[in-house]
């Protein structure tokens, strides 16, 4: 009887089961390696898109403020573009555009000139000082224009002074947009008059309307007829984008285009650095609004950007398949072979593991040593509390080496023992659930340092599951320079309240100056009259002459008091000259010593290389001889007076110029005491025509309001410092006259 025969794999079968073991690895890596290529590219592309539009957002917000900084100007102006240098300069400086505004090239104001006004306008601004002004260009033409102030006067703004930007036709388009609608308005793309000839950048202006005050402007007509200039400021398209697209902005290609075309001739703005014509790999087109008038941005990849969607994690996933594919095979191959290759396979599979975690041990060291270069402390904190990872940014942050802060309880070694017990139920809480109130995001804590003392930081927790609980990963950041900055900008923003208040006490000032003015003049032609009858009445002898004298005595003490009226309404006419400060103190050294009285010491202060002041000496004379006499009476029993003078050059950011005196150089008079001094109440109101703290009959209250006046009508300043107890400074800021020696007409006066 036959044997059956038993059926046995045929000799190719292990091949057959490993190819089929290599295939569906092959199949499984490019499902994996596809999935992967899909993401990085979605991922890229959310990315570009977020940052696209917050590009085109950021523009249209920058555009935004720009056209609030003159519509500003516009409301400052009042409706009249009949502003003088040193207040616009004043404006100017207040704003701070070169700091806050990048982009902006200047702020200015161009007037509307009648065609019949062109030549007084020249001589006006002639006669300011401008001895080369010119309108550019010259000729005749229907509609006149010239740019009369413009800041920061200086380099090649010069070129825009004077020049009629209504006679180029892209900058008359927009200035005559926004004097029909009374908006703001945008010119198309030109070449600023700063570049001169040879534009180095593209550029545009920017224009707002300034309507007569008081005039209808509600209509296309009223408001062609109420309009008196723009403000205007030109713009250079690289400064302006300086920034913008923040630390990564090379990652983006950024144009920009005049109107809707997005061809050669309408491009405003390409980045730095970029090609022009190059095959990106997204792009991003939209419109933005700029002051009516239209842009086109469009955001390209650039090649730093595009690398990281390379195909580096695509590739090591194909031959990490392939080779698993092939490894799986081999296995396949060998278990259906025979035993020893299987053991070998084994063996080599071991080589391959210890492989693995070396990598793994690699990539742990790798991620170590970006913690340890880290901004951000980074401290990680174990379910029992107990730190158990701490770098460098730490050890320098809070002064504990690694080797003594590992280990130790994070709470007892970082806070301060008051907010113990809150933040350790807090941890208690976290390390059972994972989340805590107090940690739902950045928080702002007081940190120990070794040496005890607490500085900000700023918190931010991440949980880190374990078998034991959940742990905490932190990263700290010393905030202490932030607070510096939000303390200096709180100390910032209280000047400026001071200087408003300032400005608030000046005007009150000005309008009380022009109604004593207008009594002044009245009162003084009254007395006028009575002068010239009490005169005729002298001159025959009748009984009458004591008294008639009588009545002129009291008409020469009514003269003086309109002459101190008019002073502070500074009204009074100045004969101004060159003069030394040296030479007129001198001068007067033996009539203030009289005037202070043997019970006061009067020191000087004056150094020889004093520069010259243009200022009327007879009336400083007065002025200085009235604070002479105020310190003696404040000083009962006697004291000190100092007069101390000195050269003072304000710069544009001094604490003097926020405080209201305008950048320059000056020549300073400080007139000290040694007496009582002022509270503040009476400090607000020393300059006041007729207040005084006198006994009554002791004095008329118009010495400093005199003093006061003088100086302003001067082109000076001057400030007064006071403390209760501590005496009375009165300084006084006069212009630098630029001439080196005095006037002969300066000579000594009687007194």
């Amino acid at each position: 009887m036959p044997r059956p025969t038993s059926s046995s794999p045929p000799p190719n079968f292990p091949l057959l089961l490993a190819a089929l073991a290599f295939l569906a690895a092959l199949i499984l890596t490019y499902m994996v390696a596809s999935n992967a290529q899909r993401t990085a590219a979605a991922e890229l592309a959310a990315n570009f898109n977020f940052r696209a539009r917050d590009v085109a957002a950021s523009v249209d917000r920058r555009m935004d403020v720009y056209e609030e900084v003159l519509l500003a100007t516009r409301g400052y102006l009042r409706g009249s573009v009949d502003v003088g240098r040193a207040d616009f300069a004043d404006y100017y400086g207040l704003l701070r555009l070169n700091e806050r505004f990048p982009g902006i090239e200047a702020l200015g104001i161009a007037a509307l000139i009648p065609p019949d006004r062109v030549d007084a306008h020249v001589a006006a601004m002639r006669a300011q000082g401008f001895r080369d002004y010119a309108i550019k260009p010259p000729g005749p033409r229907p509609v006149i224009t010239s740019v009369f102030r413009i800041e920061p006067f200086s380099g090649r703004n010069l070129r825009a002074f004077g020049y009629d930007m209504f006679s180029e036709p892209v900058r008359r388009a927009a200035m005559e947009a926004a004097r029909d609608t009374g908006h703001a308005a945008a010119t198309g793309k030109v070449v600023l008059v700063q570049e001169g000839a040879q534009g180095e950048q593209n550029g545009f202006l920017m224009y707002v309307p300034v309507y007569r005050a008081g005039a209808p402007a509600d209509t296309v007509a009223t408001r062609r007829t109420a309009l008196v200039g723009w403000v205007y400021a030109p713009f250079r398209m690289n400064d302006l984008m300086a920034g913008l697209g923040g630390e990564h902005a090379d990652e983006l290609q950024v144009e920009i285009y005049d109107g809707l075309a997005t061809s050669p001739a309408a491009l405003l703005y390409r980045a730095p650095g970029t090609a022009p014509v190059r095959q990106a790999l997204l792009s991003y087109q939209t419109t933005v609004d700029s002051a009516g008038r239209t842009w086109t941005v469009v955001v390209r990849t650039t090649p730093a950007l595009e690398t990281s969607l390379n195909g580096r994690t695509t590739l090591a996933i194909a031959l990490t398949g392939i080779g698993l594919g092939v490894l799986l095979a081999l296995v396949v191959w060998l278990l259906a072979s025979e035993r020893r290759r299987a053991l070998q396979l084994a063996q080599g599979m071991t080589v391959e593991l210890r492989a693995s975690r070396d990598r793994i041990d690699a990539e742990r060291e790798r991620v170590r040593l970006i913690l340890q270069t880290a901004y951000d402390a980074f401290i990680a904190v174990g379910p029992d509390g107990r730190i158990t990872d701490w770098n460098l940014r730490a050890c320098q942050l809070f002064g504990w080496r690694e080797d003594e802060a590992v280990g130790r309880d994070a709470l007892d070694l970082l806070l301060p023992a008051p907010q113990r017990a809150e933040w350790h139920d807090c941890l208690a809480h976290f390390a059972r659930t994972g989340a805590c109130a107090m940690l739902a995001g950045p928080t702002e804590a007081t940190a120990l340092t070794r040496d005890g003392h607490g500085i900000p930081v700023e918190i931010a927790i991440t949980p880190l599951a374990t078998p034991q609980g959940y742990g905490v990963t932190a990263f700290v950041r010393d905030i202490r320079p932030r607070k510096e900055t939000e303390e200096r900008e709180q100390r910032r923003q209280q000047r400026l309240e001071e200087a408003r208040a300032a400005l608030l006490r000046s005007q009150k000032l000005e309008a009380v100056g022009k109604l004593t003015g207008g009594v002044a003049h009245d009162f003084n032609n009254i007395l006028h009259i009575i002068s010239a009858n009490v005169q005729l009445m002298l001159r025959s002898e009748d009984n009458g002459r004591k008294r008639l004298l009588n009545i002129l005595d009291a008409v020469d003490r009514g003269k003086k008091l309109s002459a101190q009226l008019l002073a502070f309404a500074r009204r009074q006419p100045l004969h101004p000259s060159v003069v030394s400060l040296l030479q007129l103190i001198d001068r007067m050294d033996a009539l203030l010593h009289r005037a202070a009285g043997d019970s006061v010491a009067i020191r000087m202060s004056m150094p020889p290389d004093l520069w010259n002041v243009l200022v009327d000496p007879n009336q400083l004379e007065n002025v200085l001889l009235n604070l002479v006499i105020n310190a003696r009476d404040a000083m009962e029993g006697g004291g000190e007076v100092s007069i101390a003078l000195a050269n003072l050059t304000v710069e544009p950011h001094d604490a003097l110029a926020d405080s209201g005196v305008r950048p320059g150089e000056f020549v300073t008079i400080a007139v000290s005491d040694t007496g009582s001094g002022m509270p503040p109440d009476v400090m607000e109101r020393a300059f006041e025509p007729f207040f005084t703290t006198k006994p009554e009959g002791k004095g008329t209250g118009l010495g400093l309001s005199m003093a006061h006046g003088f100086v302003k009508q001067s082109g000076g300043h001057i400030r007064l410092a006071s403390e209760p107890g501590a005496g009375t400074t009165v300084t006084i800021y006069l212009p630098r006259a630029l001439q080196d020696t005095p006037d002969p007409a300066f000579l000594p006066v009687p007194h």
